[in-house]
């Protein structure tokens, strides 16, 4: 029995051709998982959304349902700024209610913490009669 023979392990060409398949799957899946990623973080806002709703419904019926004008601002609708500075939040909050027909505009702007979106926003405008609409910019367009 010869055991100078009996050779095992990979060719250099193997290693390569390995790393290439590796590395064209990688640059495939790698986009798709940091979109999923920062959709995934877009849910902040949404939840954000849902919150700041209530409170400026509630600001609303203090006002006996006769406008927005005094829910400007976080504090005058009883809530704490959701993108304040106690945690690193992903996205800053802003509301305009400045629609002489009545309704209201929260913006949710991305800003850079974990990522590279900064400046993309989610908006939910609810106009005077209830309807929410939902809109975004960058990453955020698919989000309606």
């Amino acid at each position: 029995m010869n055991l100078r023979n009996n050779k095992s392990g990979f060719t250099l060409l193997e290693v390569i051709i390995v790393i290439i398949i590796v590395g064209v799957l990688a640059s495939l899946a790698l986009p798709r998982l940091f979109a999923s990623v920062e959709f995934s973080r877009s849910q902040e806002a949404l939840d954000a959304f849902s919150v700041t709703r209530k409170a400026m419904d509630n600001c609303f019926a203090i006002s006996q349902y006769t406008s927005y004008a005094n829910c400007a601002t976080f504090q005058a609708i009883g809530m704490d700024d959701p993108g304040g500075a106690a945690a690193p939040f992903h996205f800053t909050y802003a509301i305009d209610n400045a629609n002489p027909a009545g309704g209201y505009t929260i913006t949710a702007t991305r800003n850079a913490v974990d990522g590279t979106n900064a400046g993309d926003d989610i908006t939910m405008t609810v106009d005077n009669a209830g309807v929410v609409t939902r809109a975004g910019t960058g990453a955020y367009l698919a989000i309606q």
